[in-house]
């Protein structure tokens, strides 16, 4: 089965858009575990069992483990949720970007590994640092970067291409910053301006690239912070039917209403502090469960809006 059926069924099995982060931090796991961290597995895994459900994916963050030597707990942990929630499908959230022999065994690493059926990656050096993961892995899912929340994403995302005949880099908008966002498609051509007359933004070429040529096996999907639903929005009309995993909501603050209206549907929400550490007691697991039925059910209410 391919990640995108997967990911699909699970999300219909489970009546959930909700996609659970497990970024664990050992300074904030509960009572006698905190600042333990061979106690990772334990603290995730308890949280798995308590909302496998409710979610339509999981997506454990690698840096939360490798940094403090832990590799071995998220293996364990990626093999407990596919036993524990089968068919539920688990994204790797690493952030790979590199070519050739050290792409193909970053794919290597998550989808053998450690077993992932998706795997967050960068767009920046181009298709050819995707190919490993299509050539060698086509069943997989790829999230690609496109639109990112933090505050250093408007550096280079929001930036707008050379118009056609003029230099190939990107052009400086000196402080008048992005233009409005339009809802019209975006044009064909490098650094083309579509019907409306905007020229082409780099996380616009980025959507159009990785859910057009790029995506030869058709498992890609995008990247959007859920702190720009304009952005999302005009994601969304470049790239109708792509898969976006939204973080931002929940401890981030992000507008769950405008996000979801903007991405319309085919979309998974992700949350991480505000259901991982919702208490800081004995009851965590318990309390998790519960941020998590607000959070499937308040997204529900807002597709029905």
């Amino acid at each position: 089965m391919t990640f995108i059926d997967q990911w699909q069924t699970a999300s219909q099995r489970n009546a959930s858009s909700l996609c659970v982060g497990l970024d664990p931090e050992p300074e904030r796991l509960p009572a006698p575990w905190t600042h333990d961290t061979t106690r990772l597995f334990d603290f995730c895994a308890a949280i798995v069992d308590a909302t496998a459900d409710l979610v339509c994916a999981y997506k454990p963050q690698i840096a939360h483990f490798a940094a403090v030597g832990a590799e071995t707990q998220l293996e364990k942990l990626i093999n407990h949720i596919h036993r524990n929630a089968p068919g539920v499908p688990v994204i790797l959230d690493a952030k790979r970007g590199d070519i050739g022999s050290t792409a193909r065994h970053y794919a290597r690493e998550a989808f053998e590994r450690y077993g992932a059926d998706a795997l967050t990656v960068s767009p920046f050096m181009g298709a050819d640092s995707l190919d490993p993961y299509i050539d060698h892995y086509p069943e997989r899912g790829l999230f690609v970067l496109c639109r990112t929340s933090n505050p250093g994403g408007e550096d280079l995302q929001a930036l707008q291409l050379a118009a056609e005949g003029l230099h190939p880099h990107l052009a400086t908008q000196g402080n008048a910053g992005p233009p409005q966002v339009s809802l019209a498609p975006s044009g064909g051509g490098s650094g083309e301006a579509d019907s409306w007359g905007h020229l082409e933004r780099v996380f616009e070429r980025v959507a159009r690239l990785a859910t057009g040529s790029w995506n030869r096996n058709g498992q890609i999907g995008l990247v959007t912070g859920a702190s720009r639903p304009d952005d999302i929005a005009r994601i969304r009309a470049i790239a109708p039917d792509a898969p976006l995993l939204i973080p931002g909501i929940g401890a981030q603050g992000g507008d769950l209403l405008a996000t979801v209206r903007a991405a319309r549907h085919r979309f998974l929400i992700n949350a991480s502090r505000s259901v991982l550490y919702a208490s800081s007691g004995p009851d965590f697991a318990t309390a998790a469960r519960a941020e998590a039925v607000q959070l499937r059910a308040a997204i529900a209410a807002a597709m029905a809006a």
